[in-house]
């Protein structure tokens, strides 16, 4: 009775391995491609994310603009690079190292980005036409060993009988 179950449960193990390793080798380019619709569809949510942001911010200009309409001509001589000639008014000029450290910041927040793989290393992995083949082999294998060594015995027909 306890080899019975032994058995059963090794059938069980044997053949579920060897099954999960045929399916992946067969399903690979489907897992693969998976993996890469979800990694674009995330990409997209980011872009749609920052491009919104984008139509706030130029909205709040366009906001700013109509409540303004001095604003303009504030902010012009900036924008172009045109020397003011107001008296009385310090205008700064920024340093090497002040631009430095701006571009170390913005080249800080750009890493932050994520920038995850498209597919996990395991499934890289399986998707090389050699290593399928070998996976599909081994899987036949273990369904092949599972039904020959933990199959059901049949009974010798005792004479007795």
């Amino acid at each position: 009775m306890i080899v019975n179950v032994i058995r059963t449960l090794l059938f069980v193990v044997f053949f579920s391995i060897g099954a999960a390793a045929m399916s992946g080798s067969v399903l690979c380019d489907d897992l693969v491609s998976h993996y890469r619709n979800k990694h674009f569809r995330e990409q997209a949510k980011r872009l749609n994310q920052r491009r919104g942001s984008l139509i706030a911010d130029y909205e709040a200009l366009l906001r700013q603009l109509e409540d303004d309409p001095n604003l303009i001509k504030r902010i012009a001589p900036t924008a172009i690079g045109a020397d003011q000639n107001e008296p009385n008014t310090i205008y700064p000029r920024a340093t090497a190292q002040e631009l430095a450290a701006a571009r170390k910041a913005l080249a800080q927040i750009a890493e932050q980005e994520p920038n995850e793989p498209v597919l996990p290393a395991w499934l890289a992995r399986c998707s090389e036409p050699r290593l399928r083949t070998y996976l599909f082999i081994c899987g036949a294998a273990l369904i092949l060993i599972s039904f020959v060594c933990f199959g059901r015995i049949k009974k010798l027909p005792d004479e007795e009988q």
